[in-house]
């Protein structure tokens, strides 16, 4: 597993990629990566292209993420999910609180 983050040149974007297992024990890597000090983005993009398994604790981190981001006025979207990340974060209504492309 692993994670890492790059701003947009203008610092208004954070892009996570994820790639491996997204499970318990990515919970510091993941917090480490939206939580840097060095940008204060507005929008966060979530590449799972690379992401072959998720689990209850990694939506629970994603549900971190948008409350960091501002709750309900958070502007985070998961990119390139493969078929059962797309089911899980599906059967878990997440459509309903992230957009999901």
């Amino acid at each position: 597993m692993t994670i890492t983050s790059q701003p947009s040149a203008d610092g208004r974007e954070l892009t996570i990629v994820i790639n491996g297992r997204f499970d318990f024990n990515a919970h510091q890597a993941f917090r480490e990566a939206y939580l840097r000090s060095d940008v204060q983005p507005q929008r966060y993009v979530l590449d799972l292209q690379g992401a072959n398994y998720l689990d209850s604790s990694a939506l629970g981190m994603l549900l971190l993420l948008r409350d960091h981001a501002g709750g309900d006025e958070a502007d985070i979207r998961l990119l390139n999910c493969n078929p059962d990340v797309r089911r899980i974060l599906q059967v878990s209504n997440f459509e309903k609180l992230f957009v999901i492309a």
